[in-house]
């Protein structure tokens, strides 16, 4: 007899495949996502109302948690991870958030320049 033990055979998943979890499995990760956002949610609030954290560092932890929590819901609810077959989902995720960046950013440029380039409302009234 060989001293070698018997292990299932890991096989590589094509792009768009997934791999297949129990119920059970999948309960528990939602739960645990459910969980850490709750935590970060109500850590948020603990910050924002409390005088025990120095005042000029409560929207630095507020933003710091936000992007934690973004985190937590690409992880266990999105199933955003590094994995090969995720590829496409983090391209579209990207471009995504480029678009918004995009769009945003345009917005306010073009806000910016016309908040300096339009006359006062009192300038207005005195050429009237």
């Amino acid at each position: 007899m060989s001293d070698l033990t018997h292990h299932p055979v890991q096989h590589d998943l094509a792009p768009g495949e997934e791999e297949i979890h129990s119920v059970g499995e999948r309960i528990v990760g939602y739960v645990v996502g459910l969980g850490l956002a709750l935590l970060l949610t109500a850590t948020s609030f603990f910050i924002a109302g409390t005088n025990l954290v120095w005042q000029p560092s409560i929207p630095i932890a507020i933003i710091v948690l936000a992007i934690a929590q973004m985190g937590v819901h690409l992880v266990f609810f999105l199933h955003i991870t590094t994995g090969p077959d995720n590829t496409n989902n983090v391209l579209a995720l990207a471009f995504g958030l480029l678009i918004v960046f995009l769009v945003v950013g345009g917005s306010v440029w073009i806000m910016s320049h016309l908040n300096e380039n339009m006359p006062a409302m009192d300038q207005i009234m005195r050429m009237q």
